[in-house]
């Protein structure tokens, strides 16, 4: 089975990004406590050519065991009511829905109790 990947990226309307985090932050810790089929929900806000955050631009980065996790997500009742809070808050709203071709790269890497000065570089 692949696991399916959402990305959101979100720009808000100036002066509401802190209202957006928040509603972000608090759905993204319920998901991952409430759904076992959501592997990772991260919030990130990209960064310019200089390193600094963008101001009201937001990615949304979900990876879900499978199809049915995903729609087991998109079903929650709690979905609903976020999207209906961030409606005025956002200026617009980009959805992309993907499948992962190499699934098992969240697996690979260096493990935290591995890092050490000796990995730098």
């Amino acid at each position: 089975m692949s696991e399916y990947s959402i990305i959101v990226e979100y720009e808000t309307i100036p002066g509401h990004s802190a209202e957006f985090v928040a509603i972000m932050t608090e759905h993204a810790s319920r998901t991952r406590e409430e759904e076992p089929g959501c592997l990772r929900f991260e919030l990130l806000q990209p960064v310019d050519g200089n390193g600094q955050p963008m101001a009201d631009r937001f990615i949304v980065n979900e990876l879900y065991a499978g199809r049915s996790a995903v729609e087991t997500h998109e079903r929650s009742p709690r979905l609903a009511r976020v999207r209906a809070a961030l409606t005025p808050l956002v200026a617009t709203r980009r959805l992309i829905k993907s499948v992962a071709i190499f699934p098992h790269c969240a697996d690979e890497g260096i493990r935290p109790e591995d890092l050490n000065a000796a990995n730098d570089g």
